[in-house]
Formats: structure tokens, C-alpha cells, sequence
């Protein structure tokens, strides 16, 4: 197992190493910052999915999935993401208060 996370590290270090040697023009080009903001945007949506309806290797549906909707919910209406967090965390409070996992 060790040697796994070993080899795992090793080509994460040589990757992030490999970026310092693409050229500054190359990163400054708009079709290159679309696609990285888009690459961001596309990982950040799949991470909070995968905590969102995870649990060990099961699908689940609790309280999460109600907090993520209120969230949405107060990011449609433009609201500080501050009370985003608020929203959200008040939802999944109440749906758990309510009984729902």
C-alpha cells in the first residue's frame, strides 16, 4: 500500500513540477484561462456532489441533499456567500431536527 501513496506523490510533485515549465504565453492565451475556469468550475460542482450524496461507497439521501438545495436556493437570489453557508447549514439543522437522516 505505502508504495501506491509513494508512486501517487511522486507523479503529483512531477506534475505540479511540469507546470513551471509551461510558458507564460501559453498560460495567458483567453482559450487557456476558459478552459482552466471551466475545468474549476466542472471539479469543484463534481467534489460537492460527491459529498453531497456519499457515504463510504453507498448513494445516500439525507439531510445534505436539502441543504445543497437551500444553498442553491439563496445563491439564485444573489445572496453573500457567508449567508449561503447560514442557509445551508440551517437547512440540513432543521431537516435532522425534522428526522430526516
Amino acid at each position: 500500500m505505502w508504495w501506491w501513496i509513494l508512486a501517487a506523490s511522486a507523479a503529483v510533485f512531477a506534475t505540479k513540477l511540469l507546470g513551471y515549465l509551461v510558458p507564460a504565453s501559453w498560460m495567458k492565451h483567453p482559450r487557456m484561462e476558459r478552459v482552466a475556469g471551466t475545468l474549476t468550475i466542472g471539479l469543484l460542482a463534481s467534489l460537492t456532489m460527491i459529498n453531497t450524496v456519499a457515504s463510504g461507497t453507498a448513494v445516500t439521501l439525507d439531510a445534505r441533499i436539502g441543504a445543497l438545495l437551500a444553498a442553491g436556493v439563496a445563491l439564485w437570489f444573489k445572496a453573500p456567500f457567508l449567508v449561503v453557508v447560514v442557509v445551508g447549514a440551517a437547512a440540513a439543522a432543521l431537516l435532522r431536527l425534522a428526522g430526516m437522516p
